[in-house]
């Protein structure tokens, strides 16, 4: 009988380097910790328990998986296919999400017309401190395999092969809470509500759309979704801790509101041009995983958002100021 650790199957990347499976991992077999294993195997092929362990250290859930230094229990347990059939079944209640928040913010704008706003200072601070420390875990834990593909794979593999979700856990289960947390980000906008702030178009139209398009797109586990969330997870980390900070009363350079606004139209322009990457090479007839339905949602979404992002760039920090202040 064939012991669990030796190796049953081989894999290489575009780099040369060779992959063998032990039990539902995956090892760099040119590592030196490989050959270090097998000169200090015994007669009957064991290997040393310390040896093993620094052995195991290097394992990998698949070939697209980066060395995480730190696995969670709860992104090991991490069950993709559950979780996708539960959006099969469930993603048309973004619609009910959606027109609850409409009625919300616009029933509530209506309430507040004739009372006092609210400060809700703390509120406010502690609600985005937990966005941004959410968006930050999020992406340190998706961006390094987003790296790894791109280094050992190449552009077109991160673009067009699902393996972020399909094979690799850690970033899968952190794409499943990008996913989920569309719906708790919706209350952004009743603080803007309560303490009487200018609602903008630009504000609630990217909320809902951004809710519906990932709850529908996570069905077909999109492979461009490995880009879109790594962009949103990086835009959100500098927006919510800009927003706590200005909540604490914290004085921020106007440079740092322009800096986060253009890393917003340029992840615009970026989705833009991925979405459309995914396309092409899907009508070129070769593999990609982006159905052509979901790469016009894409490419209209990221396009719209281009246009009304640069639109509130160019009134708030080209043209000449207005005369009526904004409510801090």
């Amino acid at each position: 009988m064939r012991h669990p650790c030796i190796p049953m199957t081989a894999y290489s990347s575009k780099e040369g380097k060779s992959y063998e499976r032990y039990g539902e991992a995956y090892v760099d077999i040119t590592h030196p910790l490989r050959n270090l294993s097998v000169e200090h195997s015994d007669s009957s092929g064991m290997m040393s328990q310390s040896i093993m362990t620094s052995l195991m250290s290097d394992l990998r859930e698949s070939p697209s998986s980066p060395n995480y230094s730190i696995i969670f229990d709860f992104e090991r347990n991490f069950d993709k296919s559950l979780k996708r059939q539960w959006m099969i079944q469930h993603w048309h209640q973004a619609f009910y999400y959606i027109g609850l928040y409409m009625l919300v913010i616009f029933g509530g704008q209506a309430y507040m017309q004739t009372r006092s706003r609210f400060e809700l200072r703390r509120t406010l601070a502690a609600w985005n401190v937990f966005l941004a420390a959410f968006s930050i875990f999020g992406l340190c834990r998706t961006l390094p395999e987003m790296i790894h593909v791109l280094r050992e794979f190449g552009f077109t593999h991160s673009v067009c092969n699902p393996s972020f979700i399909e094979e690799v856990k850690v970033s899968g289960f952190w794409t499943w809470m990008f996913t989920l947390s569309k719906v708790p980000e919706l209350g952004d906008t009743i603080f803007i509500v309560l303490r009487k702030q200018q609602l903008i178009f630009l504000h609630w139209y990217h909320h809902i759309t951004v809710l519906l398009f990932t709850w529908y797109s996570y069905t077909e586990h999109i492979a461009p979704a490995r880009w879109f969330v790594v962009m949103n997870y990086f835009a959100h980390s500098l927006m919510y801790t800009y927003y706590a900070m200005r909540a604490m009363r914290i004085k921020m350079p106007r440079f740092v509101a322009i800096i986060i606004t253009t890393s917003q139209i340029l992840q615009m322009v970026a989705g833009c041009f991925v979405s459309y990457f995914g396309y092409i090479t899907r009508r070129k007839g070769e593999f990609c995983q982006l159905p052509d339905d979901v790469a016009s949602y894409a490419l209209l979404m990221y396009a719209s958002y281009f246009v009304l992002f640069a639109r509130f760039f160019y009134n708030t920090y080209i043209s000449p100021p207005s005369k009526s202040k904004k409510i801090d």
